[in-house]
């Protein structure tokens, strides 16, 4: 591309955001003591950073990017997973945090496994199937992220693919392995505000630069009247894709899935006081929800322009997931302009990169390496091999975000599918159940795993499911959990009473 004026201060505008982040990880590094600082941030988040923090780790690039690009191919039909992603910050807000915050306070749980242990009074099997389950989870999840980042420096820049990545997993890693958890909450408060006033400067430009909902809605209809319904009624179409069966399982999926995240519930055990958890939810669930519905009305906004020649996507097999960035290119125009929305796209994957390639060194470094194979390790050897599995695991994603899926959403409906196949059980009932034991929370994870992992081969390779593939494989933990469970020995009261588990959502201290 030819370097003007204009494009060499975007690049100064982008350069400057990311020595920001590195300068906020050199600070906070200084603030570490130990490993407890390192991944919690010594459990020590205001309401603010924690409300923040949890906003931006589920509303990812790929939100953005893959968010749009799902108005772009859905239309309307599409609108209710913006709806139940949010929810899912409720979810997790209300059935969670109350007790795993205090669970944290008390028993000194750092992960989510560290709960797991706990609870069900298992320290090996458990801990490492679930950390094991974890890993791959964000593994899946952060090549949908370093694909997001691709496609912002790719069309701003005109950089070659794998170039982008490289530079996006070097700021990245660097930040997040020096400050840990302070870094993280530090850096996505920042970009929590940019990505909240970005969009709600950018979106509303591409949707009057379409001509509005009104006349989106109708070159949509034009296509097909379906477009502007609230599902398709059938799978006639390859696109046709979000029946009401899909919607219902995506209901599932996301609100109770994305919930039981390690990278999203761990947010939960940082928070200094739990009386943040009382307004929490209301304002997340409107942040988000305003962002989420934002981007899909972009998305439907460039479908429009695209159907009227006013613009044109690239040639490429993710071109769905173009339209944000090339619908701001059309209506705003300019360098500068595009530079700034690229910084806002940016920070939305970023500040769920870092969290997951954090839940990734923890998991390992804690869960594995701390608990199972070197119990007398150093708190700073602790720090060091979660550092090098943070770099292993960018490796590893980067690899795979090479050639990226069709549409980049899927990959994260992918991992969320295993999260709610896997942890939904097991974390749910062990906080609301006091029948359920070790050997149910194992069953169940595990047969979780497995059929979620069959059902999702089926559904891509044989035929499509009616429903989402892991709606199946979660039927099949549930009842694996309720008949193991009623089989097998009862875990201690002592450890049902110090886990506070029964069916209340507040525990008294």
């Amino acid at each position: 591309m030819n370097w003007t004026t204009d494009t060499w201060i975007a690049l100064f505008l982008i350069v400057m955001y990311f020595a920001l982040l590195i300068g906020i990880g050199v600070w906070a590094a200084k603030k570490i003591k130990n490993s407890e600082d390192y991944i919690l941030a010594g459990r020590s988040l205001g309401f603010w950073i924690f409300l923040l923090l949890l906003i931006t780790s589920i509303c990812s690039g790929v939100t953005l990017i893959g968010g749009s690009g799902m108005g772009f191919t859905y239309g309307w039909p599409s609108i209710w997973d913006q709806i139940f992603v949010p929810l899912a910050a409720v979810f997790c807000i209300v059935f969670f945090g109350s007790k795993l915050n205090l669970i944290g306070k008390k028993q000194g749980i750092v992960t989510l496994e560290d709960y797991f242990s706990l609870r069900y009074e298992n320290t090996r099997e458990l801990r490492m199937l679930s950390a094991v389950i974890g890993i791959l989870v964000s593994l899946v999840y952060l090549v949908g992220q370093y694909t997001a980042i691709s496609i912002v420096l790719v069309w701003l820049f005109g950089i070659e693919h794998w170039h982008a990545l490289l530079i996006a997993a070097a700021i990245i890693t660097t930040y997040t392995a020096l400050g840990g958890l302070y870094a993280v909450s530090w850096t996505g408060m920042i970009q929590g505000l940019i990505l909240i006033f970005g969009m709600l400067i950018f979106a509303p430009m591409i949707v009057m630069y379409a001509g509005g909902l009104e006349h989106i809605n109708m070159v949509l209809a034009s296509i097909d009247p379906n477009f502007v319904m609230p599902a398709f009624p059938e799978r006639y179409a390859a696109y046709a894709y979000i029946t009401p069966e899909i919607i219902f399982s995506f209901g599932v999926l996301l609100i109770v899935g994305l919930a039981c995240a390690p990278h999203v519930v761990s947010n939960v055990l940082a928070v200094k006081d739990i009386r943040y958890f009382r307004w929490a939810p209301l304002i997340a669930f409107a942040v988000y929800l305003t962002i989420s519905m934002l981007v899909r009305f972009s998305g439907m906004g460039v479908r429009t322009l695209v159907e009227e020649g006013t613009v044109v996507l690239p040639d490429v097999v993710n071109a769905a997931d173009y339209s944000f960035v090339y619908g701001i290119s059309a209506a705003a125009g300019g360098m500068v302009a595009m530079g700034l929305f690229a910084v806002m796209i940016l920070s939305a994957v970023m500040s769920t990169t870092d969290r997951l390639m954090l839940t990734v060194g923890t998991q390992f470094s804690w869960n594995i390496f701390k608990i199972i194979l070197r119990p007398d390790a150093s708190e700073k050897q602790v720090i060091r091999i979660s550092q090098i599995t943070m770099l292993v695991a960018v490796v590893i994603s980067l690899l795979l975000a090479i050639n990226p899926p069709e549409v980049l959403v899927f990959l994260i409906f992918l991992a969320i599918g295993l999260i709610l196949a896997s942890f939904a059980v097991p974390l749910i009932s062990g906080l609301y159940w006091r029948r359920a034991t070790t050997a149910g929370a194992i069953a169940s994870m595990a047969i979780g795993l497995v059929t979620a992992l069959g059902f999702g081969y089926y559904d891509q390779f044989v035929e499509k499911l009616p429903m989402h593939f892991s709606i199946y494989a979660l039927a099949f933990s549930i009842t694996t959990m309720v008949i193991v469970s009623l089989l097998t020995q009862k875990n201690s009261d002592a450890a049902l009473d110090s886990t506070y588990t029964g069916g209340y959502l507040h525990p008294k201290e």
